[in-house]
């Protein structure tokens, strides 16, 4: 698949602005977002973080936040440009990617109850599933599925996956059902990025692999297992894995596509429904801004993994981008010195950012109900508005992968 430059829409630059401060949590030492969020500084920053994203041509935007001092939720443009009706706390979305740090999660428990080992081979668990085109399983470890760098190649950058879920293909497939197998097929056609452990690349590949670990090892799929270990247990009851169910949880907002193709038009497109079983373990949950907030302040807490784990997950590598990478998760270093914690995602008709600071007493989930956006700093400013009280970075255009950091598509 081609890495498009995608064009923002300047019909829909209007802003609409909805505030509200939600219910409270515990005092705790101060950090530069709580200093900030006193001052007054994370509010206003945050904000107009969210109006510049619709500045910058996005139909509309939601975010929380959660601090020591309380939660607050901010919104800009429109959950529907037809209708005008804004965004709000209580929409479900696509979070795409966001989906790998719980499958991670998942597999990092299974560790530590002695079920598996992240040094394990990828053939142990899925004997003669990855072979050929120069790939050797035997050297695959499910370590490298989760940060990264097993050299798998990435199914969403094939001509493959582009015809059949991109532009036009995209309203003849959406419906179809796919099985993991038939999903990692995309990317085993090609031989491997690199050698396992001498690189790194993000592939989406690599986490239906680790879906499919984790469903060997417990003989459950692996979203019953997410939902038994980490959803239920958390209380997160917006929080889905929807299999073929192409629908979202009300309300929620339309998802609106430009399709990924190339050297797009204007047409932006509803692509609000389609079944996940095309992302799978790679991209498929569906939550609200709330719910990711409380997963990733407990897990950054410890509340879900033991010290051990929790410290293997936050052990990163270097990826040549504005972010490093654990094991399903990123870190972000901002301008005011604070280092978070989290993941993004895009799916079709959906981009998403969500991220903690390592003690979980701060944090951020957002969603914008389009898939276009091709400035880095207007989603960048997201985080320094929340944790840093500050959006200074200029706008910038940049190529949507390298700038919005690790998707699923």
């Amino acid at each position: 698949m081609s890495n498009p430059t995608r064009s923002a829409l300047a019909a829909l630059t209007a802003a609409a602005v909805v505030a509200g401060v939600i219910a409270g949590a515990g005092a705790g030492p101060a950090t530069a977002a709580t200093q900030a969020e006193e001052s007054g500084g994370t509010r206003a920053a945050t904000q107009q973080a969210l109006d510049g994203l619709v500045a910058a041509g996005m139909p509309g935007v939601a975010g929380e936040v959660r601090t020591p001092r309380g939660s607050w939720f901010g919104s800009s443009g429109y959950a529907d440009t037809a209708t005008q009706r804004k965004r709000t706390a209580a929409d479900h979305f696509r979070a795409g990617s966001i989906t790998k740090t719980f499958v991670a999660t998942t597999l990092l428990q299974l560790e530590a109850e002695g079920k598996l080992s992240l040094d394990d081979s990828l053939e142990r668990w899925l004997p003669g599933v990855v072979k050929g085109n120069g790939y050797d399983a035997t050297k695959i470890t499910i370590r490298q599925l989760l940060n990264h760098t097993s050299g798998v190649h990435d199914m969403v950058y094939t001509p493959e996956w582009d015809k059949d879920m991109n532009g036009p293909g995209f309203f003849q497939h959406r419906y179809d059902v796919k099985t993991p197998q038939e999903v990692i097929a995309y990317g085993l056609k090609y031989g491997p990025d690199f050698e396992p452990g001498k690189g790194w690349n993000y592939s989406n590949t690599g986490f239906v692999l680790a879906g499919m670990v984790i469903e060997k090892v417990t003989g459950k799929p692996y979203a019953s297992e997410v939902e038994r270990r980490i959803v239920k247990p958390l209380g997160l009851k917006e929080t889905t894995f929807p299999g073929t169910d192409p629908k979202l949880p009300a309300p929620h907002p339309v998802g609106y596509s430009k399709l990924y193709v190339q050297n797009p038009g204007p047409e932006i497109h509803d692509a609000t429904e389609y079944r996940p079983s095309w992302s799978g373990a790679t991209g498929e949950v569906v939550s609200t801004s709330g719910d990711l907030n409380r997963f990733y302040s407990a897990l950054l807490q410890g509340k879900l993994l033991p010290r051990k784990q929790l410290d293997a997950m936050l052990t990163t590598v270097e990826t040549g981008q504005h972010f490093t990478y654990g094991l399903g998760i990123m870190a972000r270093s901002l301008s005011c010195g604070t280092t978070v914690w989290g993941h993004d995602g895009v799916v079709w008709g959906s981009l998403s950012g969500a991220a903690a600071t390592r003690d979980g007493k701060n944090a951020l989930a957002f969603n914008i109900n389009g898939d276009w956006l091709d400035q880095s700093p207007p989603f960048e400013n997201m985080f320094e508005g929340a944790f840093c009280g500050t959006t200074a970075k200029p706008a910038k255009k940049a190529p949507a992968r390298a700038a919005l950091g690790p998707v699923n598509r």
